[in-house]
């Protein structure tokens, strides 16, 4: 501060008629320290001033400190009640801010909460998701960790646990932060405090011989060389953290090294700097002579030790940061009282547009001034204040790295500029910096791992959104990306691969004419419409033997050609299922078998008839005649379809897409469409066939040469057999195989029907032809 002010003085053109002048203040960093310092600075020395001279001001018209926020805000708080700016170089509670609370507060070091949000880009950078933070029990470290949790709200980032190191640093106290830090798996530590601080945990870490963590340091520390001992330097290796910025100051190290108790007798500040560097503990001018003799104690010193042949962090102008802020300061003032002694009456922006005393400064138009001030200084840096009296945001960002001589070295790696757009406030060079141990990797420090793709984030219990499991995708879902929340469901179409993490293409499965169930399936429909037409060949051939007559040829044949029909449309049913096919396999299967059973029935009732009517003064057999008959096919016939046509116009069956039995596979199947019309089909064809089997058992002891109602009551059985095994078997039968179960029962049913009822004819036709007479058809056999 001295150094600019006589850099102030000496120009030409900012203040040419003025001369700063100061006092200052050692606070100790204690509160109490500050407040009476301030209150010493406000009065004056009362030995030189009169009381009845007091004008109701302050001797000074403004305060540049305190270093400390918890100072500089209990400052405030006083200087405010009189309207007299103080200015922070170094004080960056954000809790400063609030104007309502500290209205005269200006700052040159930008405030937590950009410094906040800084740490908060960096930490999501290098995916910390865990992190652990320790704090000075004060304003500086409270409102700065009240910042970082609201900041963190809606990120990923949890807080592994939150320590406060108390004033004084108790041992105690030190002593279960360091059990804290050693029991948590968080490896990323924020050290939200001071310079002493942070040097008394680092001892502590030491004791306890934790190293294994990588520390982010507050700009409060971030390059405060003092705690960087032969023993610390395990830990802090790889340190890193944001810095305000710094400028080489051209002659602040000509003018340090010129420093000597010599030239300054009445300055304690340079007595103790002198015993700090060389270890001379200075005593006081000989009080007896009245000359500047100087005395040594603890060591003795010739008096030609100078700072020039001297290198140590007090002369080193490399790292000129905090005192960067103190130079800009003392600029903003200048520029301040450079633009009221500037202004013109009636330009002013007072009451009648006045400019204010320029003799005699008033702190509040001072104020005014101050918080209107905008300047470039020799660095280009803009210099101004927002209206919370903040300046413009912008940090270095400071790596750690150990010299080979064992020293520190304060390496600039990237930098924060809070006027850029959030997602490039943020410049890095991630190749130059050495991390913890001088590794080249990014250090991890996570409560639970990545989840890898295929699986998704389960939250544990009571524990935060950093803790969690990785749980599988369930079948037909997947996760494409890592740490996903939850897994996506694929199209209907599609099917998860083995590893969760990719859609693949369901396979289509229908019983094709390519599988070997298919291609034998279809064989046998054709081998069995084969038989069928070679047996309605073999009566057409012998129509006019008795045997064909006498069974009434015409339904004969009309049951042929509804068995080879039944054995076709079992065909209808293999194929990739489409709207015509789904359409025709059930409504030719429902009214080929109404068909055949319809024409077995009539046959049965005829025969049952026939006997019945050789009872005397019986006249049965005019009303089952061949146009009755014929008209009994018909009416059965006409039924069923009528069924089908209500059933294809209000609810058909369609193709559809069955995932429920095979998840990887798509069953191309027909769905029935309106369950009420399959039902009511099947349900016409057992009872057709269910009256067929009534009237053949009554029929059963009839003579046996012309009896066919044992051979129906047979086929009806097997029929009934079939068909009842079929609803289980088609129920719990799962894909292509509930199709081929269906086409099972259609040819076997059919086949029983063509066995049973014309294969004993086919035998006596054929192998038994002298039995085909009709003598021997009426002949009756004993019923016993």
């Amino acid at each position: 501060m001295i150094f600019t002010i006589e850099e102030i003085n000496r120009d030409q053109f900012l203040l040419p008629n003025t001369t700063l002048g100061y006092k200052i203040v050692d606070s100790c960093d204690v509160s109490s320290e500050a407040l009476k310092g301030t209150l010493q600075i406000l009065n004056g020395d009362e030995k030189t001033v009169p009381s009845d001279t007091c004008q109701g001001y302050s001797s000074v018209p403004l305060i540049i400190g305190d270093a400390g926020s918890s100072r500089s805000a209990a400052v405030s708080r006083i200087l405010g009640l009189f309207g007299i700016p103080l200015v922070s170089y170094f004080a960056s509670c954000a809790c400063l801010s609030d104007k309502h609370e500290f209205p005269t507060f200006l700052r040159t070091v930008p405030s937590d909460a950009v410094q906040i949000k800084a740490l908060l880009r960096l930490v999501n950078y290098f995916k910390w998701s865990w992190v652990g933070v320790v704090a000075v029990d004060s304003d500086y470290g409270r409102f700065g960790i009240q910042s970082f949790i609201e900041e963190i709200w809606n990120t990923n980032v949890c807080i592994a646990f939150m320590e406060f190191i108390p004033s004084g640093s108790a041992n105690d106290r030190m002593s279960q932060i360091g059990d804290t830090i050693r029991k948590s798996s968080a490896k990323v530590i924020i050290l939200f405090c001071g310079e002493s601080d942070t040097f008394a945990l680092i001892k502590e870490l030491r004791l306890r011989n934790i190293t294994d963590i990588q520390l982010i340091a507050s700009e409060a520390w971030v390059t405060s060389s003092l705690i960087w001992t032969k023993e610390s330097q395990e830990i802090l290796t790889g340190t890193i953290g944001f810095g305000i910025r710094k400028a080489e100051i051209p002659g602040l190290r000509e003018f340090l090294v010129k420093l000597h108790p010599a030239t300054s007798p009445d300055n304690p500040f340079v007595e103790e700097f002198w015993h700090e560097i060389f270890g001379c503990k200075l005593k006081s001018r000989d009080q007896t002579s009245g000359q500047n003799n100087w005395l040594f104690s603890n060591k003795p010193c010739t008096g030609s030790e100078s700072l020039n042949s001297s290198e140590n962090i007090y002369t080193d102008v490399s790292q000129l940061r905090v005192s960067y802020n103190v130079y800009k300061a003392v600029y903003a003032v200048a520029h301040a009282i450079h633009n009221l002694q500037s202004c013109e009456n009636g330009k002013g922006p007072f009451i009648n547009k006045t400019c204010g005393q320029k003799s005699n400064i008033v702190p509040w138009q001072l104020l005014h001034y101050l918080k209107e001030v905008k300047f470039t200084n020799k660095f280009g840096e803009e210099i101004s204040f927002d209206r919370n009296g903040d300046p413009i945001a912008s940090y270095d960002l400071i790596n750690w790295q150990r010299r080979v001589d064992g020293t520190v070295d304060f390496v600039k790696v990237g930098l924060y500029d809070a006027a850029l757009p959030e997602e490039k406030s943020l410049v890095l060079d991630e190749s130059a910096i050495f991390w913890h141990g001088d590794q080249n990797s990014v250090p991890l420090s996570v409560c639970s791992y990545s989840c890898p793709r295929g699986t998704r984030k389960a939250a544990r219990k009571d524990q935060p959104i950093c803790c969690f499991d990785c749980l599988p995708c369930a079948d037909g879902e997947i996760s494409n990306e890592t740490d996903s929340i939850e897994c996506l469901r694929c199209s209907i179409d599609q099917w998860s691969n083995n590893e969760k993490n990719e859609c693949i293409q369901r396979e289509n499965e229908y019983l094709s004419f390519q599988d070997g169930i298919g291609i034998t399936l279809a064989a046998i429909s054709l081998f069995g419409a084969c038989i069928t037409v070679v047996v309605a060949i073999v009566f057409l051939c012998f129509v006019n033997t008795p045997i064909v007559r006498a069974n009434n040829s015409e339904l004969s044949f009309l049951l042929l050609i509804s068995l080879i029909l039944c054995f076709l449309c079992s065909i209808a049913f293999i194929g990739q299922p489409t709207p015509w096919s789904c359409m025709v396999r059930h409504t030719v299967f429902g009214v080929s078998f109404v068909l055949c059973i319809s024409c077995i029935l009539s046959k049965t009732l005829v025969v049952l008839m026939a006997f019945k009517a050789t009872l005397p003064a019986s006249n049965v057999m005019k009303w089952f005649g061949p146009k009755q008959q014929r008209s009994i096919v018909f009416l059965c016939t006409l039924i069923q379809i009528i069924i089908c046509v209500i059933w294809l116009v209000t609810s058909p069956p369609l193709p559809s897409k069955n995932t429920k039995y095979q998840s990887a596979k798509i069953i191309l199947e027909c769905d029935v469409g309106s369950t009420v019309a399959f039902c009511c089909v099947f349900g016409y064809i057992g009872l057709l066939a269910c009256m067929c089997f009534v009237l053949a058992f009554l029929a059963r002891t009839l003579p046996d040469k012309f009896n066919e109602a044992k051979f129906i009551t047979f086929s009806m059985l097997i029929f009934f057999a079939v068909w009842v095994t079929f609803i289980p078997a088609y129920v719990s039968t799962p894909g292509k195989y509930t199709v081929a179960v269906e086409i099972f029962a259609i040819l076997t049913s059919s086949f029983g029907l063509l066995c049973c009822i014309f294969a004993p004819k086919c035998y006596i036709i054929l192998l038994k032809p002298e039995e085909n007479t009709k003598k021997q058809l009426t002949i009756k056999t004993d019923r016993n």
